[in-house]
């Protein structure tokens, strides 16, 4: 568990300094970046995401001799649990930064859901409901919820994926051989 652990804390780590970097690059600030932003974090989270995954179940890969079978379930095993600690801390941070960092977080991500529907042609009375729900979804707790579902969604789907590739079966032991025959001794 530990190797898991250290993996998804890694992907943790990666993941929250990909949101400062797009915070602090004014992408989260305004709604007309934030499609600019969701690309960015969505092509470089899936390539942390992945490959934190494929390194970590290889290094738990590695802790198994290779005599004992490292087969689909225990590789799906190492990668779902790197998915859940990282599911947990990144829920956790986006919560504190929609809270403590970046307060106007989730009044952009309201706004850019509001401008999206007005483009539709949607009338004011549809944006108006809509909007009471998504302000519900973006606050701080709700973010934190379902990321943790949709992060274990993920990390999942990656598992699965990533455990049919790295899956071990156990090396043959060659069987010991007989000990030499000596011929009788001869008087």
């Amino acid at each position: 568990m530990k190797t898991c652990a250290l993996y998804g804390l890694i992907i943790f780590v990666a993941s929250a300094i990909l949101t400062i970097v797009v915070y602090l690059a004014g992408l989260h600030s305004d709604p007309s970046k934030l499609s600019i932003a969701n690309w960015i974090t969505g092509i470089l989270g899936l390539a942390i995401g992945i490959t934190a995954t494929v390194l970590g179940v290889k290094a738990r890969r590695a802790e198994i001799p290779a005599t004992e079978d490292f087969g689909y379930g225990r590789a799906l095993w190492a990668g779902i649990q790197i998915s859940i600690v990282a599911s947990i801390l990144i829920s956790l941070f986006n919560a504190v930064y929609a809270a403590f960092i970046n307060t106007g977080y989730s009044e952009v991500l309201v706004q850019a859901q509001a401008d999206k529907m007005q483009a539709k042609g949607m009338s004011a009375d549809q944006i108006e409901g809509v909007e009471k729900f998504t302000r519900f979804m973006v606050s701080p707790a709700m973010l934190a919820i379902t990321g943790v579902i949709f992060g274990l969604i993920f990390g999942v789907i990656l598992a699965l994926i990533i455990a049919a590739f790295l899956k071990r079966p156990a090396a043959a032991v060659p069987p010991l051989a007989p000990p030499p025959v000596q011929p009788p001794a001869q008087a």
